[in-house]
């Protein structure tokens, strides 16, 4: 009779942590974007936060400079042999005078989750002055943007952490490596975790300069075979 009065408060108790664990997961999860995003929010106008379309996503929208900005945090867990990785996509998504993809990826490994380089047919011969471990890619190499355009803007891809230039006659986007994985809660629990990372002002309004800078010189090419 003890032993079954004993069982049945143990379950109780038990019950009880688990369902307190779940409700502070869940809390913490809606309050996982504004926490991410709290200090770059500041960088942008009519600013709009939310968890995004899918599941480990966080989306930032706004103006900055006029122009209309999407920030985007995408965790990703699919890649093979790999630790989850936290991947940054700042998009300004107006339209460009260009009318082929030009698609920059650093050390390409398999398919990425937040592109689709993969899926472009032609690959294009890397220029001498471009990163050593860049792989370009087009939809049409005949109207490819001219890479001495792109060429000045390259810094941060130089680096490890930039991953991704991509232009498109609709707009533009850089993508970046935030964090990787904690490799022993993964490798036990199968579980991202990546610590108390944010995005800081600093680095989002240095990636929208870059992109403003871009994208000026993209106008200014476009300009002179008028």
């Amino acid at each position: 009779m003890w032993q079954t009065l004993f069982g049945i408060i143990a379950a109780a108790v038990l019950a009880g942590l688990l369902a307190r664990q779940f409700a502070g997961a869940r809390t913490r999860r809606k309050a996982a974007p504004e926490t991410f995003f709290a200090a770059a929010s500041e960088v942008l106008q009519s600013t709009a936060i939310s968890a995004g379309e899918t599941a480990g996503t966080y989306l930032m929208t706004g103006q900055y400079r006029g122009h209309a900005v999407q920030v985007k945090a995408l965790v990703d867990t699919l890649a093979v042999r790999k630790l989850p990785s936290l991947w940054l996509m700042v998009t300004i998504p107006e339209r460009l005078p260009l009318t082929a993809t030009f698609d920059l990826m650093m050390r390409p490994a398999g398919p990425a989750t937040f592109s689709n380089f993969d899926h472009l047919p032609v690959t294009v011969e890397r220029p001498p002055e471009f990163p050593e471990h860049a792989v370009i890619r087009t939809d049409d190499p005949a109207h490819l943007l001219p890479t001495h355009v792109v060429a000045p803007h390259l810094d941060p891809f130089f680096g490890r952490q930039a991953k991704e230039l991509l232009i498109t006659p609709k707009g533009i986007r850089m993508v970046l490596l935030l964090a990787e994985g904690d490799r022993a809660r993964y490798g036990v629990f199968r579980q991202a975790e990546f610590g108390e990372v944010i995005l800081e002002r600093e680095m989002l309004t240095d990636i929208l300069e870059r992109l403003l800078a871009l994208r000026a010189s993209i106008g200014n090419w476009h300009s002179s075979l008028a």
